[in-house]
């Protein structure tokens, strides 16, 4: 399916979304929903992503991680099963290759694909599943494409997702920091950034640098310099409010994990120092922004793009 307007959306069935900016005829990303390998914890993703000049922002399947793909929703630890991909951590045994662990998110089918003046909406509906698999989780999730704005070279995403439990016991998520290891709490959206990226500069709102990981803020920004090209580019993940919370009983804090070597990775986690449980029927519901920027942006620039783009 292909539509015309500022931004187009073309639909290989069975296989990828691309959108594309046709004013430079950049190609901003690819959202990839065809299965690959059981190893790897088959979930869409999307790959690559690039900016308005054209610079690839994600890496896949790179030789340290190859489930590590582009930007992705995962669940690396999920009441024993492993919904990330690869070896799963098992405390006092470090990662073990356990494939009877490793579980999947199915492709369902899209209740829309399409561009809406400046904005473009892919709506899907997914399913969870462990190694058995069983039916674990609906998955309901929304990404839009929207503020393309090519004077200052940015661009942004937002991902919406509401996971149903649906099984007749709690789910429970979790990360290698609740099973044991200390500072690795990450599960949920991931972005693995291109191996150029790698020792670059992390900013938040009140500091930077690597002791931003397990820290709590509205917002994080990575920023690297490209292979090939000159240049650098920005990523900015930002949570919404509304994530601190899960139903009327109580908040749950988003905590990041970061990193910048050995590689460079980004994720608002839901569950980097507790686990998080959903019970039977119940829906957690989580929304982030992504603001992909050519150039390396600066504290200041940063906020003031994110106070002229309010939730």
């Amino acid at each position: 399916m292909t539509r015309t307007s500022r931004l187009r959306v073309v639909h290989a069935h069975g296989d990828r979304i691309t959108v594309t900016e046709p004013g430079t005829g950049v190609e901003l990303l690819a959202y990839v929903y065809r299965p690959e390998a059981a190893w790897e914890a088959p979930k869409p993703y999307l790959h690559p992503i690039r900016t308005l000049a054209g610079d690839v922002v994600t890496d896949y399947r790179p030789n340290d991680h190859r489930w590590h793909k582009g930007l992705q929703l995962t669940a690396s630890h999920l009441s024993g099963a492993n919904l990330w991909g690869g070896n799963s951590y098992v405390h006092g045994q470090g990662y073990l290759e356990l494939p009877e662990r490793v579980g999947s998110m199915a492709h369902v089918a899209f209740d829309e694909v399409a561009a809406h003046d400046d904005r473009v909406v892919i709506a899907e509906r997914l399913t969870w599943h462990p190694y058995s698999g069983e039916l674990w989780a609906e998955e309901a999730r929304r990404i839009e494409v929207h503020d393309v704005h090519p004077a200052s070279g940015s661009w942004a995403l937002t991902w919406t997702s509401a996971i149903t439990n649906r099984r007749a016991e709690p789910l429970r998520f979790g990360s290698p920091t609740t099973a044991g290891r200390e500072m690795a709490g990450y599960t949920g959206l991931f972005w693995r950034g291109p191996r150029a990226f790698r020792d670059g500069r992390i900013i938040g709102p009140d500091a930077e640098g690597p002791g931003l990981m397990g820290a709590q803020a509205p917002w994080l920004a990575y920023s690297g310099e490209h292979d090939v090209s000159d240049g650098h580019a920005t990523l900015v993940f930002a949570h919404a409010p509304e994530n601190d919370h899960l139903g009327a009983d109580g908040t749950h804090p988003a905590h990041w994990f970061v990193r910048s070597e050995p590689f460079a990775a980004v994720a608002p986690s839901w569950a980097f120092f507790d686990e998080l449980e959903l019970a039977p029927g119940d829906t957690l519901r989580r929304r982030y922004r992504v603001v992909v920027a050519d150039g390396a942006w600066e504290r200041a620039e940063i906020a003031k793009y994110l106070e002229a783009h309010p939730w």
